[in-house]
Parts: C-alpha cells; sequence; structure tokens
C-alpha cells in the first residue's frame, strides 16, 4: 500500500459517500472506490467473472457477461456459505486492484471509500484516519428506494445486515454529518481537506 497520508472513508447505504468523496477529489484528494473496483471485477470481461461462472453458474451471469448483481445479492444475503464463496473470490483481487489503484492514482493524498470498512476490520492497520459519513435511518432509506428503486422492507434488510451508526462512530476518527445541506458539508469537507493537508505536511498552497 502507497504510503501516501490515508484515509478509509465509508458509512451506511444512502449516507452519501460517493458524494462527499467527490467534493475531496475537487480539492485534490486521490480516491480509491472499492465498490466501483468491485463492479469492474465483476462487468463483461472482468477479472472475477471466470471464477464466479465456474463457483455459482451460468444462471448468475447476464447476457453480456457481467455478473446479475440482483439475483447475486437475493442469493448471498440468504446464504451465508454463497456469501462466503462470493467473497473468497473478490475479497483478494479487490485488495489486488486497490493496493494497485493506490500507487497509481495521483493526488495530494488517498481516500480510500470502502461502504463495509468498519465490518472488515483490518483498514485500522491500512490507513492514517477514519472518516465516517453519517446520517440518520430515515434519510438513508428514502435515498435508497429513490436511488436504488428498492422497497422500504428491502432497505431496512441491507441496513441490518451492515454496521450500527454506534459501530461506525466507534471506530471514526472525523464524522461527516450529511443531512443534505450540501453548504455545511462543502464546509465540512474544506475545513477536513485542510486537516489532512497538515497531517500529510502538505503545505496549504498546494492545493
Amino acid at each position: 500500500m502507497s504510503r501516501r497520508f490515508s484515509i478509509g472513508l465509508t458509512g451506511g447505504i444512502g449516507s452519501g459517500k460517493t458524494t462527499i468523496a467527490n467534493m475531496f477529489a475537487g480539492y485534490g484528494a486521490a480516491i480509491v472506490d472499492t465498490d466501483l473496483i468491485a463492479h469492474e471485477l465483476t462487468c463483461p470481461q472482468g477479472l472475477a467473472m471466470p471464477a464466479i461462472l465456474s463457483r455459482f453458474g451460468a444462471q448468475f451471469i447476464n447476457p453480456d457477461g457481467a455478473m446479475n448483481r440482483q439475483r447475486m445479492r437475493e442469493h448471498v444475503f440468504s446464504n451465508p456459505d454463497a456469501r462466503h464463496q462470493l467473497e473468497q473470490i473478490l475479497h483478494p483481487l479487490i485488495r489486488q486492484q486497490t493496493e494497485q489503484a493506490a500507487q497509481t492514482t495521483p493526488g495530494l493524498y488517498l481516500i480510500f471509500v470502502v461502504p463495509l470498512l468498519t465490518e472488515s476490520g483490518n483498514w485500522r492497520q491500512r490507513v492514517d484516519r477514519i472518516l465516517v459519513i453519517d446520517c440518520d435511518e430515515q434519510t438513508q432509506i428514502q435515498r435508497v428506494i429513490q436511488r436504488n428503486h428498492l422497497s422500504q422492507q428491502q432497505v431496512i434488510a441491507i441496513m441490518h445486515a451492515q454496521a450500527t451508526r454506534q459501530q461506525r462512530a466507534e471506530v471514526a476518527d472525523d464524522i461527516i454529518f450529511n443531512d443534505g445541506d450540501l453548504h455545511l458539508i462543502r464546509q465540512h469537507v474544506f475545513e477536513l481537506h485542510r486537516k489532512y493537508l497538515q497531517l500529510a505536511g502538505i503545505p496549504p498552497d498546494q492545493n
């Protein structure tokens, strides 16, 4: 892993991780999104697809050769053994691609966007700080219903499978509460950006 100053950014589904990561990118941070990497691994000709086809069968593959994410999500959500098998395929590849991206993505400091950072347990040793994006649960539910067209019951089930707000708060060095007020959020992001520059030993005028 690169020794640039690094932050692990996490939050529950619908908390606004991508939006806030993009704000940091606007100030010159290098963004490595593990969710995007996982999508690339499971797209047509993705590195994980041969193993997924072999392990799970053609019923989990779309006609274009990508993983059928909805069918796989439903399958592994109710089947811990299947979820473990999928993780055995994906996690080593995600880590490999993440480390490669950390070496090659330009930026003043690194932000790793990791949806399941709290649950994985090993990111504390891999980054200098952990930034949690938080919001109230009803806001999460509304955002995900609008974005992913899932039912409220489906969203709540996903949330219950993730770490709680309290668990994420306990691992956080920094927290941004994303209630949708973009002006306040941008101000908070800028303040943290200046703080991260200072911790990284980078003069502010390099921004």
